[in-house]
């Protein structure tokens, strides 16, 4: 039987190696968390978990770019944006219908704020219309405010100047602010 791997860095080297074990362990150390990220900006879950695949066979087939400057989890995370931002603007260029899903922009959704799980549907709630935003308002809020990134992060990514970031995260703030209006929070 062989050990564990524990450290981030030693499964760092056995991927660069080549060891099976090691990428399993990485997977299985992240698979939730890019899933998670690649579904809250694509908004389909056959998408994200294919993006989530993509970005693995990606980060294993790459893995001597990685140049230890950031944390892999973050490294990994910026593939699995970028794949989920490449997927998005492909299925708008072939003119897909993007899928909002969960609660319409409609007051009568009888959302019940004395439950037990209070916060719970709060915070559903508050995702189910962050899907409904216009897309660049739906990506730059989701990776501000989901995904931790900061304005220069962001600029980066979705290749936009500091100041129109900073107004279109503060105009996505704004028209949520204005879907949530409907259900009083």
């Amino acid at each position: 039987m062989t050990p564990t791997i524990t450290h981030i860095g030693d499964l760092v080297e056995g991927c660069r190696q080549g060891n099976q074990q090691a990428q399993m362990e990485i997977y299985d150390r992240y698979y939730k968390a890019m899933y998670n990220t690649a579904y809250r900006i694509t908004g389909h879950s056959a998408e994200a978990e294919d993006i989530m695949q993509e970005a693995f066979l990606r980060a294993f087939t790459r893995i001597d770019s990685f140049r230890e400057t950031s944390t892999f989890g973050a490294w990994l995370k910026r593939i699995v944006v970028n794949e989920s931002i490449n997927a998005s603007k492909k299925r708008k260029k072939l003119g897909e219908v993007n899928y909002n899903g969960g609660l319409e922009n409609r007051p009568d959704q009888g959302i019940n704020w004395g439950d037990k799980e209070q916060n719970n549907e709060k915070a559903r709630l508050i995702l189910d219309q962050i899907k409904l935003l216009k897309e660049n308002y739906r990506l730059g809020l989701t990776l501000f405010l989901i995904e931790g990134y900061d304005y220069e992060e962001i600029c980066e990514i979705m290749n936009i100047s500091y100041a129109n970031c900073r107004t279109m995260i503060s105009r996505a703030k704004e028209a949520l602010r204005k879907k949530l209006e409907y259900y009083g929070k």
